[in-house]
């Protein structure tokens, strides 16, 4: 699903006065839901938070050549995924003059911010739900991401 999808579902929400509304197509789900209540200007301008999904990252068995004891492979194994809990853009820093939130190589800690979604001019703080190393960015910054999408691979500490 896309950011235009995901709107008109909403307009169709708001127009049928709809609260809630699962939906799955080609593997994906999406649920949305409106909380009651009204809407101010304040409350849209700020960041909200959302809780990441973490998945082990598992790849099929591979032989092990002859004289390597597979300890390069251990880290592959336990790595975990931060993925991107909606649609929007991904941006790896708060503006473009800002530094990068985490970089390759950094620790980083449960409840750190790691990146930005943006959806729907909402800037949305993703952060983490472990402690471990960045190991691998997934996706450039500025570029479109899809829910469920992996963001970061980290090597839990």
């Amino acid at each position: 699903m896309n950011l235009k999808e995901i709107r008109e579902i909403i307009h169709l929400m708001n127009e049928h006065n709809l609260c809630e509304i699962e939906l799955e197509r080609d593997g994906t789900k999406v649920k949305i839901k409106k909380t009651p209540g009204e809407v101010t200007e304040s409350t849209r301008r700020q960041p909200r938070e959302y809780a990441v999904e973490m998945q082990v990252a598992t790849k099929p068995a591979e032989a092990i050549p002859a004289g390597n004891s597979g300890a390069e492979r251990v880290g592959s194994v336990n790595r975990k995924e931060i993925k991107s809990p909606m649609v929007g853009t991904f941006y790896r820093a708060a503006s473009p003059e800002a530094p990068s939130f985490v970089e390759i190589g950094q620790t980083i800690e449960v409840g750190q911010v790691v990146c930005i979604v943006e959806a729907m001019k909402l800037m949305n703080e993703i952060k983490s739900e472990v402690h471990g190393k960045i190991v691998e960015v997934h996706i450039a910054n500025a570029q479109p991401v899809e829910f469920g999408q992996t963001l970061f691979s980290v090597e839990p500490l």
